[in-house]
């Protein structure tokens, strides 16, 4: 792909957009960001790009821009606009910073999709081949933009990394050696115009790999386990209902390996990572490790040591018989539902934030078995309420801090508080780290005002 002298575009001006526009500029390219934030809002970063001769523009996208350009390369997560598409009816290239830093770089890819454990599964594949003694780096969503790594790749990388529906919406060439799909529902279908749409993007990290690549996919998942038949690559299969032909499976509570031969491979309580969900996670993992020919007790090593991501069902404190704990990353319904199915209950819940298009009647049956009360918060509070009504109480909060409280003053003298909100944190935080760093606070506060005699 020949880069000197050709337009480039670069949509939005996040830590991906620095790296796409850093790794083009060296290379000659004309550059230019459009920015939909405020040039104030950006701040001196406008300044440091123009002084490197790359041109931004802020405060919205305008349509001559995209049709100037010869590439236009969107960064994951930008909103849905319009001018992608009539720049792409104009014939303009649309490609994603994967598939830019694809055509350039050395080694091979791991790709983790799915709608949820994408982060969680990344990172603890990583952790198993870097233990096993591979030049492994994480990257995508979870870790460096790939397009980082380009300049000193070697034949003898490998890049794990978790993409998303957005980035692989626009890859043409872009292939994993590993592709895995950990799992699939309704998500982002405020950007998606609906779930086949979604699933289309997912499913093309599969449609570009060849005859020696290996498909990791969820065998108890019927769309995933279809995606099989699309193609002559090798396939693992991972299931918690049943035995595989060839992958993991469980059995009497300990994960099992099938590939020509039956190995016990450890326990699920060898683990502390917490939640059924994660089940398939570590699962999931441990085929990355195998195909990768790492040995069976080094990827028990691994798993073992391994305690979980900041706001994935972390654990935060106990305050008397409540426990508290901060899934802020359940940001969809169905990661939502997950989190639930993890306890015995009683649970009580804060749900909320920004919607997403989900149906939360998705979670009127787990709510009625194992949710004492909800507390909601957001934008979402009265889509939310109706469509949950008459299963459990449910009560408003303003803010985390009122939310916290109400929730622990529901759930005494004992259960569980679940921050799981099943909705984007945008609309009252700046991501779900900071929702997550937020409820965290507030539990520790409360903890502080329980002690001193003052919770309510």
């Amino acid at each position: 792909m020949e880069i000197q002298g050709i337009k480039a575009l670069v949509i939005g001006l996040g830590r991906t957009g620095e790296a796409v526009c850093r790794f083009l500029s060296q290379r000659g390219a004309r550059v230019k960001v459009s920015e939909r934030s405020s040039a104030e809002s950006l701040g001196e970063k406008i300044g440091v790009w123009r002084e490197k001769g790359v041109e931004v523009e802020a405060g919205g996208h305008r349509i001559q821009s995209f049709l100037d350009a010869d590439l236009i390369i969107p960064s994951p997560g930008v909103p849905y606009i319009p001018e992608l598409d009539e720049a792409g009816k104009k014939g303009r290239e649309i490609i994603s910073e994967i598939e830019l830093a694809y055509r350039f770089l050395k080694g091979k890819i791991v790709g983790i999709t799915g709608t949820n454990g994408k982060s969680t599964t990344a990172t603890l594949s990583h952790k198993i081949l870097e233990d096993g003694g591979l030049r492994s780096y994480l990257a995508g969503n979870i870790g460096t933009p790939l397009i980082h790594f380009v300049e000193k790749s070697q034949p003898e990388d490998i890049y794990v990394t978790e993409l998303s529906s957005f980035q692989l919406r626009y890859i043409k060439h872009f292939r994993a050696a590993v592709s895995v799909f950990l799992n699939i529902s309704g998500d982002h279908l405020d950007w998606h115009k609906d779930f086949e749409d979604y699933y289309l993007s997912k499913k093309k990290l599969l449609l570009t790999q060849k005859e020696e690549d290996t498909a990791i996919l969820n065998r108890d998942d019927p769309r995933i386990w279809a995606l099989r038949k699309s193609g002559k690559f090798r396939v693992f299969a991972f299931s918690q209902a049943g035995k595989v032909a060839r992958g993991c499976w469980i059995q009497n509570g300990r994960i099992v390996l099938e590939n020509g031969f039956r190995e016990s491979l450890m326990a699920i309580s060898e683990s502390p990572l917490f939640g059924v969900h994660n089940r398939e996670n570590i699962m999931a993992s441990a085929l990355v490790g195998h195909v990768f020919d790492i040995p069976s007790a080094a990827i028990k090593t691994s798993i073992s040591g391994f305690e979980g991501l900041e706001h994935r069902l972390e654990k935060v404190l106990e305050i008397g018989r409540v426990t508290f704990y901060n899934d802020s990353k359940a940001t969809n319904i169905d990661a939502s539902l997950k989190s639930i199915q993890s306890f015995a209950g009683p649970i009580t819940l804060i749900l909320g934030g920004r919607d997403k298009g989900g149906d939360f009647t998705q979670l009127r049956e787990p709510v009625r078995m194992k949710v004492k009360a909800i507390v909601l918060i957001g934008e979402a509070s009265d889509k939310i309420r109706k469509s949950l009504s008459g299963i459990v109480p449910m009560e408003n909060a303003s803010g985390m801090k009122q939310a916290v409280k109400l929730a622990y003053s529901l759930a005494s003298p004992e259960g569980v508080v679940l921050l799981a909100p099943g909705c984007t944190s945008f609309d009252m935080f700046k991501s779900f780290e900071d929702r997550g760093r937020v409820f965290k606070k507030e539990v520790r506060a409360l903890e502080d005002n329980v002690k001193k005699g003052r919770a309510q």
